[in-house]
């Protein structure tokens, strides 16, 4: 059955299963217990659905633009477009992060976490009433839920730092709902024990045959072991941890050799003899165009499936794009656009990481916004995700393509990627610095460089002389800069920079507390200088009044919604915010 058949049967199922309750809800909660009727849950059909309509509501349209507006827009790659109007961006960028900004919301998140948990609940018994629905296929179901599930606390943890966690279904309106917050120590870890409980049950990846679109749109064992990666190394950055540091970079081998096994099995014809590349990076005119045009490529993990028919990606489309009167909503800034793209400088620090490109022979300058290059451009508009061509080819005369609309603005069909391999690869990397002995660790940290040079080199114009050289990053510090660096330039506007951000300020903080709630703390740790001078450079002016903003720990997160801390007593609030005052005033 093809895609948008199945994600449509799945929406269906979803309208005739729910009813939204209370608008107040703090866990925006969809109980079923008026539209379901004793005829539910009795079929194979029933659960698979359900699980159908899980991954459905990770298409919704709040979850887009959360994973664009928390994970790219907070960072220093976004500003909001000149010509559109919204105040809630615009208190964003002056970090006025007020608890009745829109973007607080996490109900979207819940409702996921929700129908996973409806799952969990109900599908054992269907095993008893229907023998269509085997043990093997409820192990299958049970672990994708619990899967998905972490995901989406990995999501809110990362964005509010202490977040409700609860694994009830709630299906009455008459359900007590009132939930407090846990401290991410805990989060964190019941994320990382389902996981492993899943990973032996989810299918393997490359399982449901080459090409097969369920390979990255449903959660694989390479999908869990991502997620466990990128967790590890998020507790890793807080805590300090060598452990987690060293867990990370074993799930990410876990990823690596997976997808070297598959492409060994699947791609031998292009495996040349003595060939011991174990990563097998598309070349550079392919990836761009199969990930971020056509979709699911043999590199990606992990991607929400969208057809533009039944589920369009409205909320890439309205971010990122920019057709006739329809106008984008963000954008690079003008001072971003000199940092980034325009100001390519073959004398700067390399180790200093605050130019990002470092030579034009990286296809990635050119292909991740329009017109760079251009001196005269004052905001750049996203490439990636948007444009409908492949990469751009690189001349010596090129000053970059210009905003094109040969994409259909209706019907927006775009996978939004959620995990690829040189993001798991860096991710290990990342780790491999943190676990160097000191900058003699010469062996730790060249196995960190290599794996950078091979995500760098793959981008690089064939023949290029501008290769990465180890003595220009051999320290701990310049090794981080660079992995740090790399990611930017690989997986610019994908979601990631605020999270790498944060990561790498944890690591220059001390007296981290992430067994307490931060409203129970009397004192934070203050941020690393390093970092909010990385954030800050996107503004022309007025970044000494962010760092004056940006001063200590709950600063990193959003605050709780204040609608949300009027139903749920429980809630405790980040304690630097408050509904009447900016964040200037605390």
């Amino acid at each position: 059955m093809k895609i948008k058949n199945i994600l449509k049967s799945g929406l269906l199922v979803c309208i005739a299963v729910v009813t939204l309750t209370s608008c107040n809800d703090f866990l925006t909660i969809y109980p079923t217990d008026k539209t379901t009727g004793k005829d539910f849950w009795k079929k194979k059909e029933d659960v698979e659905n359900m699980v159908t309509g899980a991954y459905q509501n990770m298409l919704a349209y709040g979850i887009q633009e959360r994973a664009i507006v928390w994970g790219a827009f907070r960072s220093d790659e976004l500003t909001k477009y000149s010509s559109y109007s919204s105040t809630s961006l615009d208190n964003i960028s002056a970090v006025n992060l007020l608890p009745t900004n829109g973007y607080n919301g996490w109900g979207d998140f819940y409702s996921v976490i929700n129908r996973c948990n409806l799952v969990l609940k109900h599908a054992p018994a269907v095993m008893d009433i229907d023998p269509q629905f085997t043990e093997g296929d409820y192990q299958v179901v049970r672990a994708q839920m619990l899967a998905l599930r972490s995901l989406c606390y990995f999501y809110l943890v990362r964005a509010f730092r202490d977040v409700p966690y609860t694994t009830e279904a709630y299906e009455t309106d008459d359900q007590e709902m009132k939930i407090a917050q846990s401290t991410p120590d805990s989060v964190l870890q019941h994320c990382i024990d389902d996981l492993k409980e899943a990973e032996p049950y989810v299918m393997q990846s490359g399982a449901y045959g080459l090409r097969d679109w369920r390979n990255q749109g449903y959660i694989t064992t390479n999908a869990v072991d991502a997620i466990l990666a990128d967790i590890y190394l998020w507790r890793a950055s807080m805590t300090h941890s060598k452990s987690d540091y060293q867990e990370c970079v074993n799930y990410a081998d876990k990823v690596i050799k997976a997808m070297d096994t598959y492409y060994q099995n699947n791609y031998a014809s292009q495996i040349t003899t003595g060939d011991n590349d174990i990563y097998h990076l598309q070349s550079y005119k392919n990836y761009f165009y199969n990930n971020f045009v056509s979709g699911n490529s043999r590199e990606s993990i992990l991607e929400w499936q969208y057809d533009g028919t039944n589920n369009s990606n409205t909320g890439l489309e309205n971010y990122y794009y920019e057709s006739g009167t329809s106008k984008s909503h963000v954008t690079t800034s003008i001072l971003m656009a000199s940092q980034l793209f325009n100001a390519v400088d073959a004398n700067a620090d390399k180790s200093n990481g605050t130019k990002i490109y470092l030579t034009k022979d990286d296809y990635r300058f050119w292909n991740n916004a329009y017109e760079v290059n251009n001196e005269e451009a004052t905001q750049l508009a996203v490439r990636k995700f948007v444009t409908h061509t492949a990469n751009v080819i690189l001349t010596t005369s090129n000053v970059g393509e210009i905003k094109s609309n040969s994409r259909a603005f209706d019907n927006y069909q775009q996978n939004w990627i959620v995990y690829r391999l040189p993001d798991v690869m860096l991710m290990k990397a990342e780790a491999q610095v943190q676990l160097a002995s000191g900058d003699d660790d010469a062996s730790t940290l060249r196995s960190a460089f290599n794996i950078v040079r091979e995500v760098n080199d793959r981008a690089l114009v064939e023949n290029s002389k501008d290769t990465l050289k180890f003595d220009d990053y051999k320290t701990v510090d310049g090794m981080e800069r660079l992995v740090l660096a790399e990611r930017e330039r690989e997986l610019c506007f994908e979601g990631k920079r605020w999270f790498d951000l944060v990561r790498y300020c944890y690591r220059h903080m001390t007296g981290v507390d992430i067994d307490k709630l931060m409203a129970d703390q009397t004192e934070w740790p203050t941020l690393s200088s390093s970092m909010l001078k990385l954030v800050a450079r996107k503004y022309t002016s007025g970044g000494d009044a962010f760092s004056y903003k940006m001063k200590s720990e709950p600063y990193l997160y959003f605050p709780i919604s204040q609608s949300q801390i009027k139903v749920n007593t429980l809630l405790k609030q980040n304690p630097v915010f408050n509904a009447e005052e900016s964040t200037s005033k605390n």
